[in-house]
């Protein structure tokens, strides 16, 4: 009799097992129904000479920039997700990346999800088609993703884990006793006053979710909410403390590619737990990497097949201050253009947000209230021509979110009616 493995689950109470001969069975049904995944992993590290937006880059580091991501296909048309390790990608640039992808997966661009992890020693290009690295990336993606598909294999289960990330998130705005914003702590914060002040409003838990062929992890999927600056403007691209987690991890587990989603932390950094100095790179790096390995040890793996999954797409039109958005967003959006918020619904089990611009942790603990009965995660910092957008509540209080919104505070109420919906669909899925 094959020995049974139990792993302590925390969130979810499905053990991990090793195949028995029911799931052998349920194994062929769900190759039958046909979800598959490919995956892919590609150098975007630009090269010397390259301006990014805080410096230009004299040098290279050990790690580089990657691009990684998944395409899911099944019974509907592929599903592209991709995790850049850049500081952002906007407006026509964005376009032109979900263009591309979808048409090397041969599908649409509303089910191609491209997200930055949001480094700050990274590019950010604006003009794709006056950028020939930029353009270039676009192409050796396409070409990435068309030949990923070559060596799809079948998914048969997925797994769902979560667990809390130690000493690594705090809330950057700090409130007086008025309510409003007394000092901003940012991700490198030297000032001992302010690092002893609360963590104040986080998502403390990092969630998981892996796709397996049998007993076998294929992509790891991880969702954190924080800023990824540990200390910045050195002029050397580098994937900075959450690339460096996601390349242990990728160590510990090195046949399943992982992939790491910055979620919704337009207001939350690692100040209070960062005072700049250089070995804290690899001090965070490895308290995520904690929180990674964690989360996988929590894993509760269930089958799935085609008919679980569900990609759904909320177009919206967000409102935008028409002093603040700057021209070419102000030109972009006001003919009715709408900026899509997508969602992988996996039966009743699991709901994934993707999400555009630099959305403060308030939106991820709104979406994880409105169904405390699934498995909830969040990626933000999709097109990131939007910049912050704050909760209206962050809106009188003042601080630099508010400052520099291209939004206005009406924003809240038709991301959270579009959120909602995304999360109620198809939650009678068999």
């Amino acid at each position: 009799m094959r020995a049974i493995i139990f792993l302590i689950v925390m969130t979810f109470s499905i053990p991990i097992f090793f195949i028995s001969a029911q799931e052998k069975k349920n194994d062929l049904n769900n190759t039958s129904q046909g979800l598959k995944i490919s995956v892919f992993d590609l150098d975007v590290t630009p090269p010397i000479d390259y301006k990014m937006p805080y410096g230009v880059v004299k040098n290279g580091w050990d790690l580089g920039l990657r691009a990684k991501g998944i395409v899911l296909s099944g019974s509907e048309k592929p599903v592209v997700l991709v995790s850049l390790d850049w500081l952002g990608i906007a407006n026509d640039c964005y376009d032109e990346f979900k263009r591309s992808l979808a048409r090397a997966a041969e599908t649409t661009p509303e089910r191609v999800a491209v997200h930055v992890i949001h480094q700050h020693d990274a590019p950010y290009p604006h003009d794709y088609l006056n950028d020939n690295f930029a353009l270039s990336v676009i192409h050796r993606l396409e070409m990435a993703v068309a030949q990923s598909l070559e060596n799809s294999i079948p998914v048969t289960h997925i797994g769902l884990g979560e667990a809390q990330v130690h000493r690594v998130a705090s809330n950057r705005r700090i409130l007086g006793t008025d309510g409003k914003v007394k000092a901003m702590r940012w991700t490198t914060c030297k000032d001992s006053t302010l690092r002893a002040e609360p963590e104040g409003l986080v998502d403390p838990m990092l969630s998981a979710l892996s796709f397996w062929n049998g007993d076998k992890p294929v992509a790891v999927l991880n969702f954190y909410a924080t800023h990824p600056q540990s200390y910045y403007g050195t002029g050397v691209p580098n994937p900075d403390y959450p690339g460096i987690a996601r390349f242990y991890r990728q160590l510990a587990l090195p046949d399943a590619l992982q992939v790491y989603f910055t979620g919704a932390g337009g207001n939350v950094g690692a100040g209070k737990y960062n005072d700049g100095s250089h070995e804290n790179r690899g001090v965070l790096a490895e308290r995520v990497a904690d929180g990674m390995k964690r989360a996988w040890e929590n894993t509760g793996r269930s089958p799935v097949a085609a008919s679980d999954i569900e990609w759904s797409v909320e177009p919206v039109s967000l409102p935008l201050d028409s002093v603040k958005a700057g021209k070419l967003l102000w030109e972009r959006f006001k003919s009715e253009k709408k900026v899509d918020l997508q969602c992988l619904a996996i039966a009743n089990r699991a709901r994934i947000l993707f999400m555009p611009g630099e959305l403060t942790v308030e939106y991820q603990l709104a979406a994880k209230k409105m169904r405390p009965d699934l498995f909830v995660a969040m990626a933000a910092y999709g097109d990131l021509g939007f910049g912050y957008i704050p909760a209206a509540a962050a809106f009188p209080q003042g601080g630099y979110e508010v400052e520099v919104a291209k939004v206005t505070p009406e924003a809240e109420e038709v991301l959270l009616d579009a959120m909602a919906g995304l999360l109620k669909i198809k939650e009678q899925l068999k």
